[in-house]
């Protein structure tokens, strides 16, 4: 077996416990909420925070990266939305879950523990270019598009509104105040203490492992209940259209071949939890997102081996 199967196979497998453990009982779902929450608000924190502070950032074209990735995004929504809305006759409302769902990809949960374990270090520093603005650019999306189809035609929409709903939940996501502290600490050219590094390092260390287990976790919460059509044809767009996109763009725009692999591979990851959060925002579409966050999961296990194959043939 190859490492890089190997590392496919750990990293899914690893979700699957997560599912089985909730599946059989042996964890109650408000453990899956901690670890979660746990994951998300101090491991996934401290690991952005390491390598805000650590990594060499040289050598990469973030514009390129965020064009070419964030091009597909737009693309793919408009897909999404379309199908919702023209082939299954759901609502405009709908219609903004299944463009998110189809767009909107796990890249904490499930892909800051592939790409380390795939590309190691160098490419989860491409990664974070990723992140720093993946949260930034979805939230301001879905804040918009709420704005314009939650509210009902009559009303209209409140730039003022959007920001300060913006600016407020983007400063309170953990993610963010981990970049900016790294960032921050980076700026001032001081060493951390030995002992604030060494705590950083043991919770940081944990984020992967813990994340995937977690989302495993989180599947077993949401189920499948019906929706069953349109969510396989949006995990058709997530799983394989949206990757194909990024693909040709970073392709096009002839990024260094780490850049580019990193940038397919967190495209071809499935959606996470966030667009179930866009259909609970909107009241509509919930059974939607949840059941094509489950379908698209199970099917990345075989979609992501697809695509790192393509990529590592395409880019080296």
């Amino acid at each position: 077996m190859s490492p890089l199967t190997e590392t496919v196979l750990f990293v899914f497998s690893l979700v699957a416990l997560g599912y089985l453990a909730g599946f059989t009982g042996y964890l109650k779902p408000a453990s899956g909420e901690g670890i979660s929450e746990f994951a998300i608000n101090v491991a996934m924190p401290l690991l952005l925070f390491q390598t805000m502070v650590k990594s060499d950032f040289h050598g990469v074209a973030p514009w390129s990266l965020w064009g070419a990735y964030f091009a597909a995004v737009a693309i793919t929504w408009a897909a999404g939305h379309l199908v919702t809305t023209r082939i299954f006759g759901r609502d405009a409302r709908a219609g903004v879950v299944g463009g998110g769902s189809s767009a909107f990809s796990n890249i904490v949960l499930l892909g800051v523990p592939f790409i380390l374990g795939i590309f190691g270090p160098s490419g989860f520093e491409v990664l974070s270019l990723l992140v720093s603005v993946h949260l930034p650019i979805m939230l301001m999306a879905s804040i918009v598009l709420f704005e314009v189809f939650g509210r009902g035609s009559g009303e209209p929409v409140h730039p003022l509104r959007v920001i300060r709903s913006f600016l407020r939940r983007l400063f309170m996501n953990p993610l963010i105040i981990g970049i900016l502290a790294g960032l921050a600490w980076r700026i001032t050219g001081a060493p951390l203490p030995d002992v604030a590094m060494r705590l950083v390092d043991a919770l940081a260390d944990t984020a992967g492992p813990v994340a995937l287990f977690a989302m495993g976790l989180s599947l077993r919460r949401f189920g499948i209940s019906g929706n069953v059509r349109p969510a396989l044809v949006l995990s058709v767009l997530k799983l394989f259209l949206m990757p194909a996109l990024v693909l040709v763009f970073v392709w096009l725009l002839g990024l260094p071949p780490l850049t580019a692999k990193v940038a397919v591979m967190v495209a071809a990851m499935p959606s996470g939890v966030n667009s179930y959060l866009i259909a609970v925002q909107f009241n509509t579409g919930q059974a939607l997102a949840s059941n094509q966050m489950t379908i698209a999961t199970a099917c990345a296990a075989v979609t992501t081996a697809f695509w790192l194959t393509v990529v590592l043939h395409v880019f080296g």
